[in-house]
């Protein structure tokens, strides 16, 4: 981050309404990279329990992951949660189920009690403060994704390090996920849906097609090896390998319990599915999520009820609930015959997805139909829905206007995970194209960060926007070591060990307390203390920043000592007097020698860094 506003020449290319937001600011200006892709490889072959995960997602899955955050404003999250719980209210309605599952399949109507369905995904657009969801799905994939994908986030300066996912909401996240697939086990046996044993949950099967060829194939082996440190056995399989016997379903010599289904054979219909379909009209498996929860939430039809107000106020829908729905879900309608021409001269407007559609397969953007398309979209069962613009979000540095070349602009959408209609997770998914599709470089799954500066005063240290009339802001490092004392570290430096590309050789193999006070500047000086933020950071034996150590570390202190990462008054006052006694530079740390770390005390930066 850089408070050189010359490096930004793009951010004033960009429209005057691109800027209207601290938070539209950050998407359109802020280019510091918050993936370490040392750290991302590292969590990736950590959570499998052995080595080779990282490098699948390499070769298979390259484009799977951002190397950029996405900003959303705070009361943005709030409000989609204000959604869901909207959704979830007219869902609970009895005359809803009674209209909704009496036109869906027979196997939908089974189970009117029990488990409510794993993972329901809720994902919206989000541009220039208009939010609008877009669809719901019920066998959301990514979630494990993004909790790895958590751990690999750095921050690079004070503006956004509250803004980080911390270590111990990623592990909650995990503990959740279990948790929740334990419930719905429990669930199934307090309301008699299930004819088995009750004895506790001890067998899984993540199921879908040929699950080693899904893009997602990964992610399966991250649940695998998920469930199987809480003590439940795993199986990932297709349909096809699953048997019926016995009154039990089987995979191989192993009973299953519980089915994890990532399928998107939404009803069992397909002959591959007919084992599991057996034993879930018997009573016999768990099947999460399950084919009512699909023709509840999931079927696209079901956008047009939402977004309809006399079928709302018709349902018996509180007022209050109606606005919500009527200003947040696009106007969907399904695609009639008898429409066809004015559906046709409106098409420029419209987005057309298929009923029961998914990972946006076979959806078309009006102003880009054909002739052909459109006679297979009449013939086909299909909505047309009202376009609400995606995010945006810049990803060229800022030196693109410098090149002469346009900045490189991504399309996001934000996807809710949730489950009994709380939201577990918010993460974004970035893209080129009409729909998301993992496959642009620079793409993928990207960590939602919320400011809880609603002003956006933490916005100008990422975005270099302080004008002469306003305050500029620096980041000061320091590492604090009970025997030696307090070491304050160059900025750039500590940027350098955060991304891997530096180490400190006699910081090898400690533990020590980091301490970053972010300050205001006057004259090129710090003039007053904004705030400080204390953690805990690991060395390995060569010098460089373990992450894994230091969450480690971190962990451990937090459940010995409260606040063991402060420091003392003695120390405090040590800071303030590297600070302010000579703090004449403008690079954001004291002088060399004050510190007693520069830069001559570590590697020179590596030619290979993922930085």
């Amino acid at each position: 981050m850089t408070a050189d506003n010359t490096k930004n020449a793009n951010l004033r290319q960009l429209p005057r309404e691109a800027r209207r937001s601290s938070v539209d600011m950050l998407n359109s200006a802020c280019f510091c990279l918050s993936l370490d892709g040392k750290a991302l490889a590292h969590a990736l072959d950590l959570e499998l329990g052995q080595p080779g995960l990282a490098e699948m997602v390499r070769q298979r899955s390259p484009f799977l992951f951002a190397a950029l955050p996405v900003f959303v404003a705070t009361p943005q999250l709030h409000r989609m949660a204000q959604v869901m719980e909207a959704v979830e209210s007219v869902v609970a309605l009895p005359a809803y189920r009674e209209q909704v599952l009496g036109a869906a399949p027979a196997i939908a109507r089974l189970g009117a009690r029990g488990p409510l369905g794993a993972f329901f995904g809720y994902d919206f657009h989000l541009s220039q403060g208009h939010l609008g969801l877009i669809e719901i799905n019920t066998n959301a994939g990514g979630a494990m994704l993004n909790a790895v994908l958590a751990r690999a986030q750095r921050a690079c300066c004070a503006a956004v390090d509250s803004m980080v996912p911390t270590l111990a909401s990623v592990i909650f996240f995990e503990q959740q996920i279990v948790a929740m697939f334990r419930h719905e086990w429990a669930l199934a046996h307090e309301t008699s849906c299930l004819s088995a044993s009750t004895q506790a949950l001890a067998s899984i099967a993540i199921v879908d097609v040929a699950p080693q060829d899904q893009y997602l194939y990964p992610e399966f082996l991250l649940f695998q090896q998920l469930f199987e440190r809480h003590g439940l056995r795993t199986v990932i399989a297709d349909p096809a390998a699953l048997e019926w016997r016995d009154g039990m379903l089987w995979h191989g010599d192993l009973a299953i319990d519980l089915v994890y289904n990532r399928l998107t054979d939404f009803y069992l219909e397909q002959p591959g599915s007919a084992a599991l379909r057996e034993a879930y009209l018997q009573h016999a498996v768990v099947l999460t999520p399950h084919p009512q929860a699909h023709a509840l939430y999931a079927d696209k039809r079901l956008l047009a009820l939402f977004s309809d107000a006399a079928r709302l106020q018709a349902l018996g829908v509180p007022h209050a609930t109606q606005q919500i729905l009527l200003e947040h879900v696009p106007h969907t309608e399904v695609v009639d015959a008898g429409d066809a021409q004015r559906l046709w001269d409106a098409r420029r407007s419209l987005f057309f997805k298929p009923v029961a559609g998914f990972g946006g397969r076979a959806a078309y953007r009006g102003d880009k139909l054909t002739k052909r398309v459109w006679h297979d979209i009449l013939a086909g069962e299909y909505v047309a829905q009202a376009i609400v613009a995606p995010g945006e979000r810049v990803i060229d540095d800022p030196r693109a206007a410098e090149a002469q070349r346009a900045p490189k602009a991504m399309k996001y959408d934000l996807r809710a995970y949730a489950y009994n209609g709380a939201v577990q997770w918010v993460a974004a998914r970035m893209y080129q194209g009409q729909t998301t599709n993992f496959r642009t470089p620079g793409g993928g799954f990207a960590p939602v960060y919320s400011s809880p500066d609603a002003s956006g005063r933490s916005v100008q240290a990422c975005t270099g926007t302080a004008g002469a009339d306003e305050a500029a802001h620096a980041s000061y490092v320091f590492l604090l070591d009970e025997s030696r004392g307090v070491h304050a570290v160059p900025h750039a430096l500590y940027v350098a060990l955060v991304r891997g590309e530096a180490k400190l050789d006699a910081m090898a193999g400690q533990t020590l307390r980091l301490a970053i006070w972010y300050v205001n500047l006057k004259d090129d000086a710090p003039d007053s203390v904004v705030n400080e933020t204390y953690s805990l950071v690991g060395f390995d034996a060569q010098g460089r920043i373990d992450p894994a150590h230091a969450a480690i570390a971190a962990q451990k202190h937090a459940t010995t000592l409260e606040n063991a990462v402060w420091p003392t008054a003695a120390e405090r006052g040590q800071i303030r007097e590297l600070l302010f006694a000579d703090a004449g530079t403008s690079d954001a740390s004291p002088t060399a020698a004050k510190t007693g770390i520069t830069e001559s005390d570590c590697l020179h930066r590596s030619a290979d860094s993922t930085g």
